[in-house]
């Protein structure tokens, strides 16, 4: 039997002031990390070492300055820096245009190495917004920075919980103008694109339910006629282009259908429909995928928790099913294509 098919993951180590270090310091401690992935971090030797120490951890190093240099053997850290870095001066916990500057450099060293298929995927640490507006990035976020920055006509948002698969008609915007943006066209268009990665990834003929908006589905036009001007007509389209689409479906109980593993995929209208399911579920291992992209990324579900950093008590259970399940996906879409 031939060996296990382990793709080369990267995992950026987010903002050097949060707790991103020390999450990294617990994955790349796990054993179950190096069974399913090859994992190296991209971040700073001097950072990771400080993480380590108050964790109480003592860790074994190995620079490299390309994926093809690291050895990948549990016990040893695989690490590439991007530059030299005034460390010292990173004080834990607090908004620093230098470590916004660090965070963004990991993130766009990862973009480069996916770009050139050094990487099959990447898990990411949190960032702090604030941070790297300092340094004049413009994207509210990872997700638009990775889409940027890779030139990708779409990049979906998708929140993995258990045998729950959850995408984002929209994700950061006002309530009041995600409902204006839930269109037939956009909920059709988000449908296809749903269908196609899902198929990349072994799916066949993926069962996506889209989830309704207003109360009671509307009630026939009772509480709101969205479902029956949008989004009853985008499941319709869908279907006759040979989609495998239901809904609109109550936005009240998919979820709690999904969980049993009914549907392939669930299409959440906004932001906090499909946020509040997941992480009620369960918070620590709601993780976020990005399709679309020339790679699959990752990310934990939560921020840069300055008011715990530094003290050893970060957990990083997150970071660890973050970076399973996008290995999990990347060898998929592997072995779909054969390699």
């Amino acid at each position: 039997m031939s060996e296990k098919f382990r793709p080369v993951t990267a995992i950026t180590m987010g903002d050097p002031a949060g707790i991103g270090p020390e999450i990294v310091v617990g994955t790349m401690l796990s054993e179950e990390i190096h069974e399913c992935c090859k994992p190296f971090v991209i971040g700073s030797q001097a950072i990771m070492e400080r993480a380590a120490k108050v964790l109480g951890k003592e860790l074994k190093y190995n620079k490299i300055t390309d994926p093809s240099e690291a050895k990948y053997e549990f016990g040893t850290i695989d690490i590439l820096e991007t530059g030299d870095y005034d460390t010292d001066s990173i004080e834990w916990g607090k908004e620093q245009k230098l470590a916004g500057q660090m965070a963004i450099d990991w993130v766009m060293k990862s973009i480069e190495l996916g770009m050139a298929k050094k990487v099959d995927a990447v898990s990411t640490s949190p960032i702090h917004k604030g941070a790297i507006k300092l340094v004049g990035v413009k994207e509210p976020g990872h997700t638009e920075i990775y889409q940027h920055q890779t030139n990708s006509p779409y990049a979906l948002t998708m929140f993995s919980c258990h045998k729950l698969r959850v995408f984002f008609v929209s994700r950061h915007m006002s309530l009041v103008d995600a409902c204006h943006y839930a269109t037939k066209d956009v909920i059709l268009e988000n449908v296809i694109n749903i269908d196609k990665e899902l198929r990349k990834v072994g799916i066949e003929n993926p069962l996506i339910a889209v989830a309704g908006l207003n109360p009671h589905n509307g009630d026939n036009g009772l509480f709101g006629t969205e479902e029956l001007t949008d989004i009853g007509p985008a499941v319709e389209a869908a279907k006759a282009k040979g989609i495998n689409a239901i809904g609109p479906c109550p936005a009240d109980s998919v979820f709690n259908i999904g969980k049993s593993g009914k549907f392939d995929a669930i299409l959440s209208l906004y932001h906090d429909q499909g946020h509040i399911a997941c992480k009620t579920l369960d918070f620590e291992k709601s993780v976020t995928l990005t399709f679309g992209l020339p790679f699959i990324r990752s990310s934990v579900d939560h921020g840069t928790a300055f008011d715990i950093a530094g003290k050893g008590i970060a957990g990083c259970v997150s970071l660890i099913e973050s970076t399973k399940v996008v290995a999990e996906y990347a060898a998929k879409q592997q072995e779909r294509e054969g390699k």
